[in-house]
């Protein structure tokens, strides 16, 4: 056995006869299909990366009675210093995918963490829940799985609460017996669970009482009996080629919807029991939601870089960096890129004990989240300001470069000062499926609502800020002086 998990393990325990479907059509393996098999690698690649030996102490931890070494994403930090050796790890796992895998190992992973932090809710809520998901995450933990999560539901008629949508379209407990309960419905989005072990089922949105049957939380194998995975279309499949496209060939993690179709859910891996509220205090009253979209952050900063590197050879690219107006344009965008980094270093730094782990500052989290919502669309934004027509001027595709006329009249329009024309080509291929190509639209759209609509993500900053210091600024300055004491000459 190998000191931590490779991705040669990784990818054979996906050949596990889950059932997924893409193209009408039933996936018979999903590590060799051509819409998936390259994302397979990819995620692969991740063990792989965190496996080898100089990677080992920055990547990996030995959990508690463990004989293995895990990924430091399931480590609970205990202070400062340990939050930032875990988050140094996570950002060179996000290095090895430019920051485009949003729902990597390492953000359910995270996610679990913040929730097992806060145990307590769920044995406020049953001593045998909380015991099940402990013992879960000791054994997910332990055996460094790749999880996905599915904890919103499908978008249907938004007048109607939950339990009054069209039957079977919401996860709901249909049955229950002393085995277990059945589940019928849907959730989403299962973004990469084609590539994930297993997957956490839960309830983010807000539960009404009277919504019991759809109360729960639970954790699941992939390949579980009456699981069907309904993948969207695949940019992995449409890539004409890793030349043509470096990004989307190689990292379309997919999106899926999950139809649990009379699932069985044994009792030791259900969290949550037909309780509305606990459903909310499973990511809200523990650390859960803090840890997942502190994750996003981390993976984000990463991925901003990227992007601003991307602007910056850009303008190599076409020879424009030294215009003013470009240079001050590269110069905000840098600026903007280092405010990402600094809202991280700050969660962090302003964090605090709760019990034994050190956590990040909440309401610095919240307010990450919503400036970059808007950041990301900007600095999409920003690359085609800089682009012009660069990016449209492009070959079709690979086999241009294989007929000698073409590849002739390539080399002769292609031309750069700082880029032989084949490179000039390969980087604004690669700019193009970044922002402009149907992969890169769906990040654009992934980073402006992975985490919720903008009132979400703002109400969540509106609810964690200090209002009574700031407004106590206020009243201490209308309380120095007043009207009475003004018209009476008094001096304050």
């Amino acid at each position: 056995m190998t000191v931590a998990k490779t991705g040669a393990e990784h990818i054979a325990s996906l050949r596990d006869g889950r059932t997924v479907y893409i193209d009408g059509q039933l996936v018979p393996d999903v590590t060799t299909h051509p819409a998936f098999r390259n994302a397979v690698q990819s995620a692969g690649a991740l063990y792989d990366f965190q496996a080898q030996p100089e990677n080992i102490e920055l990547m990996t931890f030995k959990p508690e009675g463990s004989n293995r070494r895990v990924n430091r994403a399931w480590q609970m930090p205990r202070s400062y210093d340990e939050m930032i050796q875990r988050r140094k790890a996570l950002q060179a796992w996000a290095n090895v995918h430019y920051g485009f895998m949003g729902r990597s190992p390492d953000h359910v992973a995270s996610a679990l963490v913040g929730q097992r932090m806060g145990i307590d809710v769920f044995r406020k809520h049953s001593p045998d829940r909380a015991k099940a998901f402990a013992d879960y995450f000791d054994y997910a933990a332990k055996n460094d799985l790749f999880l996905t999560y599915v904890i919103i539901n499908p978008q249907a008629e938004r007048a109607k609460d939950w339990s009054q949508q069209a039957d079977n379209l919401v996860a709901r407990i249909v049955d229950e017996d002393s085995g277990g309960i059945t589940i019928r419905g849907a959730k989403m989005l299962g973004t990469s669970s084609i590539l994930a072990n297993e997957v956490l089922v839960a309830n983010l949105q807000p539960l009404k009482p009277g919504e019991e049957d759809l109360a729960f939380s639970c954790a699941l194998p992939i390949n579980t009996k009456g699981i069907r995975i309904l993948s969207r279309k695949s940019y992995e499949s449409s890539a004409v080629s890793i030349f043509d496209n470096p990004l989307s060939s190689r990292f379309d993690e997919n999106d899926a919807l999950i139809y649990f179709d009379d699932v069985k859910v044994p009792w030791d891996r259900l969290f949550v029991y037909r309780d509305t509220d606990v459903c909310r205090q499973q990511f809200h009253d523990t650390q859960g939601h803090s840890f997942q979209n502190y994750q996003a952050q981390i993976r984000l900063s990463v991925k901003i870089k990227f992007l601003l590197g991307l602007a910056r050879r850009l303008t190599e690219a076409i020879g424009t960096t030294k215009i003013p107006s470009v240079s001050e344009k590269l110069g905000y965008m840098a600026a903007q890129a280092s405010m990402v980094e600094a809202m991280l270093s700050g969660m962090e730094a302003s964090g605090s004990k709760v019990g034994e782990y050190w956590v990040p500052n909440k309401h610095f989290m919240y307010s990450a989240q919503v400036l970059t919502q808007d950041l990301y669309p900007q600095f999409v934004n920003s690359i085609r300001d800089l682009s012009g027509g660069a990016l449209i001027m492009l070959p079709s595709s690979i086999d241009d470069f294989k007929d000698p006329m073409l590849k002739k009249i390539i080399h002769t329009t292609q031309r750069a000062a700082a880029m032989e024309p084949e490179d000039k080509v390969k980087f604004l291929k690669a700019c193009w499926d970044a922002v402009g190509s149907e992969f890169g639209s769906r990040h654009q759209q992934y980073e402006m609502f992975y985490a919720g609509a903008r009132f979400v993500t703002a109400g969540h900053s509106f609810r964690t800020y200090d209002w009574n210091s700031a407004t106590g600024a206020v009243d201490s300055l209308l309380s120095s002086y007043s009207l009475a004491d003004e018209l009476n000459g008094v001096t304050h």
